[in-house]
């Protein structure tokens, strides 16, 4: 491979250590088979092909080489363009631009609400209670939301010159926690709440044994209730029947008395066929 191109940066070959002359530098990870090319200040004129692979090292292998193209503008970008953090936690947005925007002005704006846009001074920086923007002038200015809230989520653009990149940023809730915060005594420790018992055989056997002594007493109480109910009812019944026969008993006892009275009674015979009647 090395008769074929001028390598800008190999595995085998040892870093400057020092940024500025590592423009391209490489980084081999043999667990996950990737090897990753990192190029830096990149100018117009390092647009074109570029070419990467693998020497095998046999005279009968073809070296295993893949091509790839990168072209240089100039403009904006981001360095991630989907952020998440927790309420009240911070976040910060990274916005790169390239060195013609250098003295370009920089603003940081609300999508679709132009009254919300945040324009750096010319000392290069932004700060409020919620925000602050910074500008290194070297081709990044950064973006950092100090508490975040609620309804801080949703789209946003950071803006140099006439380029504009989108950025949207999600707020999740804080976590609640369930601990039981200890008094000031130092002395007491906190208090946490048990965990609920796990329910084991024997005690959903116990369980089962009261469930069946609850049923069994209540039983026990409905007989005993029909039973003294019975008995109300029949000596209601019976007294209801004594009652009864002393009516019947003084009844008789009168009738007895006018018993004289039915020695000559008179017997009347009536003729259907007439209207008289006889006496005997």
């Amino acid at each position: 491979m090395r008769e074929f191109c001028s390598s800008l940066a190999r595995t085998d070959e040892p870093h400057s250590g020092n940024p500025a002359e590592d423009k391209v530098r490489i980084h081999n990870d043999p667990v996950q088979l990737v090897f990753t090319v990192t190029m830096e200040d990149l100018k117009e004129e390092d647009s074109g092909w570029y070419m990467c692979g693998v020497e095998i090292g046999s005279l009968w292998n073809v070296d295993v080489v893949a091509y790839t193209n990168i072209k240089v503008i100039h403009g904006l970008s981001v360095v991630n363009s989907r952020l998440s953090g927790e309420e009240g936690g911070s976040v910060t947005v990274e916005c790169l631009y390239s060195k013609r925007y250098r003295e370009s002005e920089k603003k940081w704006c609300r999508s679709g609400d132009w009254s919300s846009c945040l324009l750096l001074g010319s000392e290069g920086r932004y700060e409020d209670t919620s925000v602050a923007i910074s500008d290194d002038r070297t081709g990044t200015f950064a973006i950092t939301f100090k508490k975040l809230q609620m309804r801080d989520a949703g789209w946003y653009w950071c803006s140099v010159g006439q380029q504009h990149m989108s950025v949207h940023v999600l707020v999740t809730p804080t976590a609640t926690t369930t601990a039981v915060m200890s008094s000031a005594t130092p002395s007491q420790s906190v208090a946490y709440p048990t965990p609920p018992k796990h329910v084991t055989k024997e005690s959903g056997n116990s369980h089962r044994h009261i469930l069946e002594s609850l049923l069994a007493c209540a039983s026990f109480m409905v007989l005993v209730g029909l039973a003294v109910f019975a008995t109300k009812m029949w000596k209601q019944h019976k007294s209801h029947r004594q009652r009864q026969m002393e009516w019947m008993k003084i009844g008789f006892s009168e009738n007895t008395g006018d018993s004289g009275d039915l020695q000559n009674p008179a017997v009347v015979f009536l003729n259907k066929n007439s209207q008289n009647g006889h006496m005997y």
